[in-house]
């Protein structure tokens, strides 16, 4: 079995970081957008997206390790 799957927050962090690929590559597509407008508008509600999606990846990766005993506080 693979050792991500068998830690209950395995599944969330691969959804997390899936969730923040995904609107990376959103925004990059944006990039080619022709309204100028929209695509302002709309790479910054996606910025702001992709940050929230890898602070909530970054949340569950120390989970994780406070869970594991990897990260230890003394």
């Amino acid at each position: 079995m693979n050792p991500m799957l068998d830690n209950p927050l395995g599944l969330p962090l691969i959804v997390a970081m899936a969730a923040t690929v995904m609107v990376l590559v959103f925004g990059l597509l944006n990039l080619f957008t022709k309204d100028k407008d929209v695509q302002r508008t709309r790479s910054n509600k996606l910025m702001r997206l992709r940050v929230l999606a890898q602070f909530i990846a970054i949340l569950i990766l120390v989970a994780i390790g406070l869970m594991s005993g990897m990260i230890n506080f003394g």
